[in-house]
């Protein structure tokens, strides 16, 4: 139920974590920042840039940089753990702190020591640590592990780190199934309720921390770590929302800033409103390539071969449609049956990743001919990161947390909203009307934001690499041309394919470039592009 919900994982073993769900996907998609200048009808800022703070380090953070973390074992072979301090707000370094969760896995050699490699997979409110410990730190290439130790930090707010939290799981499955698309005053007031009763929770159950948990305040914290691990400089890897978290440091410490791989690139200078309408032709996009792949398929049940991808759409349209007015079952323990809004969050979560199109097609199929909607089910559910037991992760909770303070509210109303059905609608005639009513999540926040639109230029960092996948759902690929244009050390890489983000998902051409940029500081041409 909101939006704005980027990545979860971006390259696991085994296809693409997805994050968020259409209602905690669609309000805000990313998490930049708006400024006043940024019109309701959605555009670029154009005058606002993120400053870089002071070289040297404030005598009030002083004890913070100094830091010695106690590492201990995580339990879990090969990794340690440390925790690490930062202050919960800035500007009032004695006004309390959190406390970051951080693992890492050192460097196996052979080679010359490179330093760390800081990853994060997105969302907001991914967990870094999670990610490293079940993808990363075993998972991404034998060379770069070899020379890196290989590190993540929770950021402030998630998982390990002082999680934001904000309904139980039972308030949650009733949440995660709010109608989308209000036919009446009604429903329009169920969704508003939703949403109240949302921010009312985290407002209620973690009433300092939701003040503190920016991107700012974190990319803040990643200084604080890079230097309590003795690096000089900070090398990372960031997917999707990822990648404003990384340009977003650059920005703050541009002469800190190392090498620095931004995959799957967020456009940090537009607006809340703009992210999600941009969001939404993205995943037009992305399903209009798989609707070409399905009807080529025997088990395609929105068509068969010939069938135009307008029509698949219209096909799929119906089937939510049907859904809404009766939801078939599931044989969920706890008595979920599959309606409009757990199937729809089902069919995005898929669209992330092509990987996962056969897997959709059968619970499409499954839904659509046997009245069997377990498979859309468990999408939606990993999607949410719901467990068997209907317990969640925070990642929902932070999701909001973070983009509601980063950026003011796509829309104030649900008349705003009404307003900008047409828009939404044309951006994707399958997914606009719920992505729409999915943005207006961050107008009941219980805390006023603290972010605006901004460009980042970084002026004086090492060469930055921008990632973008030209097919990609929730990262359309005019964002990352747009971040490239604004870092001015930005080398921009291109991947012709589908899918959210590209290193690591089978591309040799990606992959050999980032490697080489990792490990010997040579990054590409500007403009290559690979498939």
């Amino acid at each position: 139920m909101h939006t704005r919900r980027i990545s979860l994982f971006s390259s696991p073993p085994g296809g693409v974590r997805t994050g968020g769900a259409l209602l905690a996907a669609a309000a805000l998609l990313v998490s930049a920042c708006s400024s006043g200048s940024a019109t309701s009808s959605g555009g670029t800022v154009a005058e606002a840039a993120l400053a870089p703070l002071p070289r040297a380090v404030p005598a009030a953070l002083a004890s913070y940089y100094g830091q010695k973390p106690s590492w201990r074992s995580c339990g879990v072979p090969g990794f340690e753990c440390a925790t690490v301090k930062a202050p919960l707000d800035y500007a009032e370094p004695r006004d309390g702190e959190v406390r970051l969760a951080v693992a890492r896995k050192k460097a196996t050699g052979p080679g010359e020591r490179l330093g760390s490699l800081l990853v994060n997979p997105g969302g907001p409110g991914g967990s870094a640590i999670g990610y490293l410990q079940a993808y990363a730190g075993i998972g991404y290439p034998a060379e770069i592990r070899a020379r890196y130790d290989m590190v993540a930090v929770d950021p402030r707010g998630v998982a390990r780190s002082e999680p934001v939290e904000c309904l139980d799981g039972r308030d949650m499955d009733a949440y995660t199934q709010t109608d989308l698309t209000p036919d009446d005053g009604r429903e329009r007031t169920a969704v508003v309720d939703a949403y109240k009763k949302f921010a009312e929770g985290c407002g209620a159950r973690s009433p300092k921390l939701l003040r503190h948990v920016s991107t700012v305040e974190t990319a803040r914290d990643m200084d604080i770590v890079r230097a309590v691990l003795g690096d000089t400089k900070l090398n990372y890897v960031g997917a999707s929302y990822g990648t404003f978290l990384g340009a977003t440091y650059a920005g703050l410490f541009p002469g800190r800033a190392g090498r620095l791989v931004l995959d799957g690139a967020m456009d940090p200078s537009l607006p809340a409103r703009r992210l999600n309408l941009d969001q939404t032709a993205g995943f037009e996009t992305a399903f209009q390539s798989f609707a070409k792949d399905c009807v080529q398929q025997p088990d395609c049940p929105l068509g068969t071969k010939g069938t135009a991808p307008a029509e698949v759409g219209r096909n799929l349209k119906a089937f939510f449609r049907k859904l809404d007015a009766r939801p078939v079952p599931t044989g969920d323990a706890d008595g979920r049956r599959l309606g409009e809004a757990l199937a729809t969050t089902g069919v995005t979560a898929a669209l992330y990743d092509e990987g996962a199109w056969a897997q959709l097609r059968e619970a499409l199929s499954s839904a659509m001919k046997e009245n069997d909607g377990a498979g859309l089910l468990l999408l939606a559910d990993s999607y949410y990161e719901r467990d068997a037991d209907g317990r969640y992760a925070n990642l929902m909770f932070a999701n909001a947390a973070v983009n509601c303070l980063d950026l003011p509210a796509a829309f104030d109303t649900p008349e705003e909203v009404r307003e900008a059905l047409p828009a939404f609608e044309k951006a994707s005639p399958v997914f606009g009307r719920g992505l729409a009513w999915a943005s207006l999540n961050c107008a009941y926040w219980p805390v006023r934001h603290t972010g605006e639109p901004h460009r980042i230029e970084a002026k004086g960092a090492a060469p930055i690499v921008v990632v973008g996948t030209t097919r990609d759902p929730a990262t359309p690929y005019r964002w990352a041309r747009a971040l490239s244009r604004q870092l001015t050390s930005a080398r921009l890489l291109t991947y012709e394919g589908d899918g959210h983000t590209a290193y690591g998902r089978g591309s040799a051409c990606v992959d050999s470039t980032i490697n080489a940029y990792l490990l010997r500081g040579t990054p590409p041409t500007h403009g290559k592009r690979c498939s």
